[in-house]
């Protein structure tokens, strides 16, 4: 390693895209212009579940409305997403949350697409919903997704050593619950893209997002077209954090510019895009954890409940990394967690940085906080008591064999806040 000529690490190296960003130079989807550019608005449900009988006679009479889109309107399927295909692309008989989409409007200009929008009618049969996620889990429930018995979308298993025995043997327990909250990721330029035919037939997707390849396949199997016939070019994305890794507007541009062959645009609101694309999950976290009278962690177990609002997005992924990581970076022999990903009416949740161990902090370590109380002994000695080092072995079995610098981080943070006191 010392011998080593290292390119980029350990200097300063300038990013591709900042010059063109400072200069206002960089391209971002909502800056691109085509001649004889056409413009689509998306119809959102306004109720959070419901069935739906959607009259798009009136809007279509408008003049400059060159057509509005339906589920009936998808030569493919009519559903996408990036684990389960539960989203579909425009709601046929039933609304799942408030945003879902229902029709697109292509128009002329912006301004009689927003007016086509109010002309379309939707006879809402209203259902009962359902927002708590543990109401969710009951048999009893509404169903978000008719085709499901349960709400329960996944649940991750985590058992090491015997909890119970372990319990029994501890001088101290702490046992609490914890809820976190949903977060928009809020990213500074919201949804935008345009969609255009080229020469050769293929369709062409400008849009700023995370995963141009996932976004090829989904196009591609809405639209009912070869993968080599969709291209997804990605100008300059305005912040992502997550939020851009499932699709939103893709779909709608591509089959809108496919069936008018001519380029059209689309520009959400801000409002817009807190309708459409994913949030954090929040959790709800049930912890018990108990120690010995000498500090030393004995047992844990918790129950972490995700809601993924009204679809899976990545919540399997998310949850089982929040139950990985339900320890923190403490050693304790012996644990049980329980994660559960939940559907509910609510917006949906999907990736968010982090990616579900950002929520369990905020549980263990007030566990550990209210145990070095009960046990009258300082906060950071009790951690440093039972933080990960080299060699420690982790709820899930792993030997951790190096790089493991927390002891460090630990006693630098307590001297630098002890000279500032």
């Amino acid at each position: 390693m010392s011998n080593m000529t290292l390119n980029i690490v350990g200097k300063s190296v300038l990013r591709v895209d900042a010059l063109s960003k400072v200069k206002g130079e960089a391209i971002y989807p909502q800056d691109i212009y085509m001649d004889g550019m056409l413009y689509g608005k998306t119809l959102r449900s306004k109720y959070p579940h419901a069935y739906i009988k959607v009259d798009t006679s009136e809007a279509e009479a408008i003049d400059g409305v060159i057509k509005v889109l339906t589920y009936k309107d998808v030569p493919g399927h009519n559903s996408h997403g990036v684990l389960f295909k539960d989203h579909e692309v425009f709601c046929e008989k039933k609304v799942r949350r408030v945003g879902d989409p229902i029709a697109f409007v292509i128009a002329e200009s912006e301004k009689i697409a927003d007016e086509a929008l109010g002309k379309i009618k939707v006879d809402y049969d209203i259902l009962e919903a359902v927002f708590d996620p543990i109401e969710a889990m009951k048999e009893s429930s509404p169903k978000v997704h008719d085709n499901e018995d349960s709400n329960i979308l996944y649940h991750y298993k985590l058992k090491t050593g015997d909890v119970e025995e372990a319990f029994s043997k501890c001088d101290v327990i702490v046992e609490n619950e914890y809820k976190t909250s949903m977060v928009d990721h809020a990213f500074l330029q919201p949804e935008a893209g345009v969609a255009y035919m080229e020469e050769d037939e293929t369709l062409t997707v400008c849009v700023a997002t995370q995963y141009p390849h996932f976004d090829q396949l989904e196009v591609a199997e809405a639209m009912g077209l070869p993968l080599e016939k969709i291209k997804i070019i990605n100008p300059a994305v305005g912040g992502a954090f997550g939020g851009r890794e499932d699709i939103t507007l893709q779909i709608h541009l591509a089959l809108a510019a496919y069936i008018t062959k001519k380029p059209v645009k689309a520009i959400y609101s801000r409002d817009e895009s807190f309708e459409a694309h994913s949030k954090r999950h929040p959790y709800i976290m049930k912890y018990k954890t108990g120690a010995t009278k000498d500090g030393k962690l004995l047992a844990m177990e918790a129950t972490i409940i995700g809601d993924t609002g009204a679809y899976a997005s990545w919540a399997p992924n998310v949850l089982r990394k929040g139950g990985v990581h339900a320890t923190g970076p403490y050693e304790i022999p012996n644990v049980k967690v329980d994660s559960y990903a939940v559907y509910t009416n609510n917006p949906f949740a999907g990736a968010m940085r982090g990616f579900g161990a950002t929520q369990p902090p905020i549980a263990y370590e007030q566990q550990m906080d209210m145990l070095a109380e009960k046990l009258e002994m300082d906060p950071i000695e009790f951690r440093l008591k039972n933080i990960f080092k080299e060699g420690s072995k982790t709820a899930t079995g792993q030997i951790l064999a190096e790089s493991i610098p927390l002891k460090n981080c630990i006693e630098e943070v307590t001297k630098r806040i002890n000279t500032i006191k």
